[in-house]
């Protein structure tokens, strides 16, 4: 159920993107704005998570949750019939605002109910089954556009909202107890944040989840463009290969989760991550450059791959990482990571089309500079090297006597 919550931002972005071309030709508009309505999607998403992170903490998970899954619906069922790019880009932006709801819930259930290695663990598998949306996703997208237009990818995405949101009114339990709510308005709220925001660790890793999750973003926005456009690839060989690229970083999250959690400490983890993610985008920029001549599509390709597969040792440590630091207000700090992330990817989504349709060179700066800015924050902020009174909380890998209670009642 958590992952299927999750999976809502790929399924919104991803089965659209193979349509992006088709957009701007039906809608007679640039380039560069039909990109906006990924950036719309992704603001919405981001600024969302802020409203639906504190009132979950509030009224609790289920009612919040349901609500924004209905507005989803509408706002989604609307995208399919607009008539201009404008009109798009504004349902676009609401369909974000409403599925934000997802996101942020998911992970406050998560914080609900494990803690420590068990909870990075949990993160990892939640990976494993949320994406096999961006796997799935674009193949979807351009299977629809053998048979109808773009309007049917939203159309299509209805139908998964509405099944998705029976399937919660049905299935998911309320995790947070009327004991561990807060009762306070937006004031409280903006307090609990301003708190959060003034741990330096928290901080840094919520920056450097964000900046990796732009360079990550950087490659959806600009992907359709560069593999279809400047390398020729038909949308059916582009659903393919970031199909490829998705198998790549759920087989890394895996190998996180299963394998290295238990043996190695999350900073060291999370700091290999973050340099083959650096080391990947300094070489798309010199392939993308000329530097080797023209490359192709297939060295390009390659080199997503390595970029999109240590995703899988970047994002689920950062969350897992930044978490265990607030047991107290779950969900308003999973709305400050969700916020921050969303936030810079859409910040880093038009900037990979300022050049044009003509060069992925956009892209790979993009890339880069994300990546060298998340690993500052994960330097300076969190000084990994330093040791934190958690760890031993975080290597025990148990649950609290509370958090056990909560498991158990949400079970129950």
């Amino acid at each position: 159920m958590l992952a299927g919550l999750t999976a809502v931002p790929p399924l919104s972005m991803d089965m659209y993107l193979p349509a992006l071309p088709e957009v701007t030709d039906a809608l007679h508009a640039p380039a560069a704005t039909v990109q906006l309505t990924l950036t719309a999607c992704l603001a919405g998403m981001a600024l969302g998570q802020l409203v639906v992170g504190p009132m979950s903490d509030k009224w609790g998970r289920r009612r919040p949750l349901l609500a924004g899954m209905l507005v989803y619906i509408v706002a989604t069922a609307v995208c399919a019939f607009a008539p201009t790019v404008e009109l798009l880009i504004a349902f676009r932006l609401a369909q974000g605002l409403a599925g934000a709801a997802g996101i942020v819930i998911a992970r406050a259930i998560v914080r609900d109910l494990y803690d420590g290695v068990a909870m990075a663990r949990f993160f990892s598998t939640l990976m494993l089954i949320s994406g096999v949306a961006p796997i799935v996703a674009p193949l979807i997208g351009g299977q629809v556009l053998r048979i109808t237009d773009w309007r049917g990818v939203f159309v299509v995405l209805t139908v998964i909202g509405a099944a998705l949101t029976a399937l919660v009114w049905r299935v998911l339990p309320e995790t947070l107890a009327p004991a561990r709510r807060h009762g306070g308005g937006t004031a409280e709220a903006l307090r609990t944040m301003r708190g959060l925001l003034a741990d330096r660790v928290f901080t840094g890793y919520m920056l450097a989840g964000g900046f990796a999750f732009a360079a990550l973003f950087a490659y959806v926005s600009a992907s359709p463009f560069v593999i279809q456009e400047i390398y020729g690839a038909s949308p059916q060989t582009f659903s393919l290969l970031f199909g490829i690229n998705s198998v790549g970083l759920i087989a890394t999250g895996q190998i996180n989760g299963k394998l290295l959690v238990d043996r190695i400490s999350l900073d060291k983890t999370l700091g290999f991550g973050l340099a083959v993610i650096t080391a990947a985008a300094a070489a798309l920029l010199l392939l993308t450059t000329g530097v080797f001549g023209d490359p192709g599509l297939v060295p390009v390709a390659a080199g997503l791959f390595v970029l999109m597969s240590a995703m899988g040792l970047a994002l689920p440590n950062t969350n897992a990482l930044a978490l265990m630091r607030t047991p107290h207000a779950a969900g308003s700090a999973s709305a400050l990571i969700g916020t921050s992330s969303f936030l810079i990817g859409a910040i880093a989504s038009p900037l990979v089309g300022i050049a044009g349709e003509t060069t992925a060179v956009p892209m790979a700066v993009v890339q880069l500079a994300c990546a060298l800015v998340a690993v500052a924050c994960f330097v300076a902020l969190c000084r990994p090297w330093q040791p934190r009174a958690q760890e031993s909380s975080l290597r025990a890998g148990n649950m609290t006597p509370q958090l056990k209670g909560a498991r158990e009642e949400a079970e129950h």
